[in-house]
């Protein structure tokens, strides 16, 4: 646990990839398994453990500590975990605390093991038994809060390097395994290579923004368009008898859609978009959103929202490998692969006809569905490359809406934002009254970060915990991608992907937009 909470600190405190990196290799280096693969699972989200809920932290250290020096301990920290791990008083008198704590791998185990009943007692000998640094690791164990700015494709590069492979091969066998990897690491240790699993996700690929691409000086007849739906991107798999549905971060959501995966009877892999359609109608994303994340879903909900495939690769087919091929190979492939399905739920991306870029700007300009989010851009000749490599894809985004609104309320961040209130919910007048629309953590830049919290410093009305009011003076402008009914909002309406596109210091507050110009943003349909 030692070596754990020294990396920890260590990542948290390194901004530069390659010096992450470099702290992970040390670490993979000197610390013996199964440590180094629950460390890697946990740094990367992969890790399921039975959560300690920030409530059941708050009442163990009511228990040790006046309940204000800690509310007012906490509003300076910013963060519950480093709070706590510092404020916890020595264990009791009889306590003992060991020259060096339990493994990682041993407290992993204990979390994952403990019942409810059993936990608050638990929880508390350990931050009895372990140091202040130990402490922190723990905590932030145990909530599922270790955000230092590792992502998946980090590790798995490092890990790469570290093997001494190529990051494709390690991509390949990834999500075919499971925490704490001790395949990965014996290979690494000179073992043999691991087998990959059956039916697992394929590394996917993905598009850079279209900003990366100078149209002048492509030709257009090199690349393909087609449009870009908005739903969840998947990968169909069909393998030795097993049909899988992930999402492209390689959640299994395969649970979730029976009524697509019954249909999954090829012997293949493709790439595509999961929607809601009913007959040539594409649902918009929050009647999809509605199936997302259900363990189980009703025969009545699949009858009203069924799933589709729209698909836009194909990366097996028939025991044939096609990733190295061109778009255009894969393409034909494609279309002959769901001519043969002749299934009404699985059906094909349309390519358009562009032979021009503004042929192609005119056509994103004024898309035939508002489901459409904007055009992919392929050139024709890319292998299917795992990541998100410059040069072969773009996506063109439909430019967003946008609406100046007024800042209402304002939270503390989490991590190394802790020391800041930069989660914002913002709001629009309705007659005299503003109501909230929604609420905004990025977009800015770390000095506008600086500039909102100051802002919110000097103008705090009032405060609910962790949130303070602010007086609406600040005019904000919020960028989103869509617009959904809800019922689950005053204002009855939800945004997506809202974020602050600009500080509006030069408008005054009265002057901000009105809800029912949000309202009129509303799809047709929805209106």
């Amino acid at each position: 646990m030692r070596r754990f909470a020294r990396l920890l600190e260590a990542l948290a405190f390194t901004p530069r990839r390659s010096v992450k990196q470099a702290q992970f290799l040390r670490y993979f280096a000197t610390t013996p398994d199964p440590d180094r693969g629950y460390a890697l699972a946990a740094l990367t989200g992969d890790l399921e453990l039975r959560q300690v809920t920030p409530s059941l932290l708050r009442t163990l250290i009511s228990e040790r500590m006046d309940p204000e020096l800690f509310a007012l301990s906490y509003d300076y920290v910013g963060d519950l975990a480093e709070t706590i791990a510092l404020a916890w008083p020595d264990g009791a008198p009889d306590t003992v605390r060991a020259p060096d704590p339990p493994p990682l791998s041993a407290l992993i185990t204990e979390l994952q093991r403990a019942g409810r009943a059993d936990l608050p007692a638990m929880v508390a000998g350990r931050l009895d038994a372990l140091g202040m640094s130990e402490r922190y690791a723990y905590l932030k164990l145990a909530t599922g809060g270790l955000r230092v700015g590792v992502s998946g494709r980090l590790a798995r590069v490092t890990l790469a390097e570290f093997i001494g492979v190529d990051v494709a091969e390690v991509e390949e066998l990834w999500h075919g395994m499971a925490p704490p990897y001790t395949a990965l690491f014996q290979w690494a240790d000179g073992g043999p290579r691991p087998e990959p699993a059956l039916a697992s996700l394929r590394p996917v690929m993905l598009a850079t923004g279209f900003d990366d691409l100078d149209p002048g000086t492509l030709d257009p007849a090199d690349f393909a368009a087609e449009w870009k739906w908005d739903g969840v991107r998947v990968q169909a798999v069909a393998e030795g008898g097993v049909q899988r549905l992930y999402t492209r971060t390689g959640q299994d959501i395969s649970a979730t859609f029976p009524d697509l995966l019954e249909r999954l009877v090829f012997d293949g892999v493709i790439d595509g978009e999961l929607l809601i359609r009913t007959g040539d109608r594409v649902a918009p994303f929050s009647e999809l959103q509605k199936r997302l994340n259900r363990k189980r879903v009703s025969g009545p909900m699949m009858a009203r929202l069924p799933a589709a495939l729209r698909a836009y690769d194909l990366l097996l087919w028939q025991g044939r490998d096609l990733r190295a091929e061109p778009f255009a190979t894969r393409r034909a492939a494609l279309e002959d692969a769901v001519r043969a399905l002749d299934d009404p739920r699985i059906d094909l991306s349309a390519l358009l006809s562009f032979d021009t870029w503004e042929a192609l700007a005119a056509l994103r300009a004024a898309p035939p569905d508002p489901v459409i989010e904007g055009v992919m851009i392929k050139r024709r000749a890319s292998p299917y490359l795992a990541g998100r490599v410059k040069g072969h894809w773009f996506k063109w985004k439909r430019d967003p809406m946008v609406v100046d609104a007024v800042l209402m309320y304002a939270q503390r961040g989490h991590g190394k934002r802790s020391g800041y209130y930069s989660d914002f919910t913002f709001g629009l007048w309705d007659g005299d009254a503003l109501v909230p629309v929604g609420k905004a953590y990025f977009g800015f830049t770390d000095a506008e970060l600086r500039d909102l919290d100051r802002f919110v410093r000097d103008h705090t009305t009032d405060r609910f915990g962790p949130v303070r009011a602010v007086a609406p003076q600040l005019v904000l402008e919020i960028a989103f991608e869509g617009l959904n009914r809800s019922t689950r909002h005053k204002s009855g309406v939800a945004m997506r992907f809202p974020r602050i596109a600009r500080i509006r210091t030069d408008k005054p507050a009265a002057e901000a937009d009105r809800l029912e110009h949000l309202r009129a943003l509303l799809p047709p349909e929805l209106g």
